[in-house]
């Protein structure tokens, strides 16, 4: 990276346009980077009262930040595995979401992306509200049942009201009920006929595409690891926990 005092002079704009991850670092801090592309860091940062060093920083951050794989991901027991997604839920709601809608919303253009900016400004709420809506469900469904699954194995029910939550709808069919929100996404892909852009489109439109693009990756990814890795692990303490139950049973 280029010297620090070099760094606070050159444009939000070139910042950007040299490494997309900026845009997302300043939306961090509060700052809404196509509105301030050709003001320099340190005006930025001094009208937001923000250290430019600090800033700085949370980028190097982000750039080196590295998710485990799916392998890393299946040594852990269940309970960390629904605590990594609920975190990466955490992060799409807090942090992704508002980025992608304050993109969509807030930028102004006057060439051949301003109608399609008007389409993504009323298709894009509708996916953040059903997204919203399918986090909810999971958490409060399949990360609760999980949950409950956990303390009849360590006997903290008895054994009538483990039965009865053994009763209700089995794992295997929240599995098969599970759904890979993507539906939207390919709408946006069909708007923006496969992300598809002119090189002299602006930085601003280069962004949203790029990190449209990412996160349906991660959508991709966090759904293969909820139905390869949370879901038979789901499956497989379920089957556990009645095996102990049905022994409870003969054994009275």
């Amino acid at each position: 990276m280029p010297n620090f005092p070099n760094i606070q002079k050159r444009s939000i704009g070139e910042l950007v346009k040299e490494n997309y991850v900026f845009a997302g670092v300043l939306h961090y801090f509060g700052i809404s980077f196509y509105r301030y592309e050709q003001q320099s860091l340190e005006e930025v940062c001094k009208a937001f009262k923000i250290n430019p060093r600090q800033l700085i920083n949370e980028l190097e951050v982000w750039a080196w930040r590295k998710e485990p794989s799916k392998e890393e991901l299946y040594l852990h027991p269940i309970e960390v595995l629904v605590e990594y997604l609920k975190n990466k839920h955490h992060f799409f709601l807090r942090h992704e979401l508002p980025f992608l809608s304050n993109m969509i919303e807030g930028i102004s253009t006057n060439d051949q992306y301003a109608s399609l900016l008007g389409d993504m400004r009323l298709m894009f709420p509708l996916f953040v509200d059903d997204f919203i809506h399918h986090i909810h469900e999971e958490e409060n469904t399949l990360f609760n049942r999980i949950k409950t699954l956990q303390e009849i194995e360590g006997d903290r029910y008895r054994l009538e009201e483990a039965l009865k939550v053994l009763g209700h709808s089995p794992i295997a069919d929240l599995a098969e009920e599970h759904e890979v929100h993507d539906d939207e996404m390919e709408g946006i892909r069909r708007l923006t006929n496969g992300y598809l852009l002119d090189q002299a489109a602006p930085t601003a439109i280069k962004v949203l595409y790029h990190e449209l693009q990412n996160f349906e990756k991660e959508l991709i990814i966090h759904a293969t690891i909820e139905n390869e890795l949370l879901f038979p692990k789901a499956v497989e303490l379920e089957k556990e926990v009645k095996r102990k139950i049905i022994s409870k049973i003969r054994l009275n």
